[in-house]
């Protein structure tokens, strides 16, 4: 059984921007230059900036070994940088936990995940016959340890003032103090109908569109960067909530 995940609290920490960003599923590239781009736009603004990750590090693109070595090394010059735990991330770790009880992993855009660490995962498994057990070891032994200690610290909540970063939402209604890790990563309905029913603003990936949406009380940033989509930054300061293009 895994430990609840971290939930951080800066409110009263000032920040002249924050810069949010999520579902970044192996695109290393893509996120490379949307993190140019945070840089560049901030370069003139005093004071520390806010970069934040909204999970889903892992699985579908092809560079998540890559992404995640990112992540590990520090963040930009005048940033702090807060990286949260998607669904994906956390699937991926369960299955080094305990492969054979989280084996669906398989099944849920992990084999670019196992490539990009050098492993064929069809191969292992149908040309050697390698157990599942067999495929664990290998990629535990291909990953860099700094890897899987970073998914195993990832966050599952930030809260700044009224405003709360998780990767996926809330249940509506209910405080925060009762909100379970597995609602935060995975949650769709009824909190994207019904939006966090607190006196909060939202920002969360998960559920990707095609276009950003600033829905009641929440902002849904998953612009499927993965599956043909934009990798969507959102820009907060002086108040106000835009994209940057």
């Amino acid at each position: 059984m895994q430990h609840q995940r971290d939930r951080i609290d800066l409110t009263g920490r000032d920040y002249t921007a924050i810069y949010a960003l999520s579902d970044i599923h192996g695109s290393h590239d893509e996120m490379v230059a949307a993190e140019r781009r945070i840089v560049e736009d901030a370069r003139n603004l005093p004071g520390r900036k806010l970069l934040m990750y909204l999970g889903d590090y892992v699985d579908r693109g092809p560079h998540s070994s890559d992404v995640l070595a990112h992540l590990c090394a520090p963040p930009p010059e005048g940033f702090d940088r807060y990286a949260l735990c998607g669904n994906h991330d956390d699937a991926f770790l369960r299955f080094l936990d305990d492969p054979n009880a989280n084996i669906h992993w398989l099944e849920f855009g992990a084999l670019p995940t196992l490539l990009s660490y050098g492993i064929d995962a069809r191969h292992v498994l149908f040309d050697l016959g390698y157990s599942i057990e067999d495929l664990r070891d290998l990629t535990l032994k291909a990953m860099p340890p700094a890897h899987l200690d970073l998914l195993r610290s990832l966050a599952v909540a930030v809260t700044l003032g009224s405003m709360l970063f998780v990767h996926a939402g809330i249940q509506p209604g209910v405080a925060l103090s009762e909100q379970t890790d597995e609602d935060m990563m995975w949650i769709r309905e009824p909190f994207l109908s019904e939006g966090p029913q607190l006196p909060l603003l939202v920002i969360h990936g998960h559920t990707p569109g095609s276009h950003p949406v600033f829905g009641q009380g929440r902002i849904g940033i998953d612009t499927a960067v993965s599956m043909g989509g934009t990798l969507t930054v959102l820009k907060i300061a002086d108040g106000r909530q835009t994209i940057l293009l």
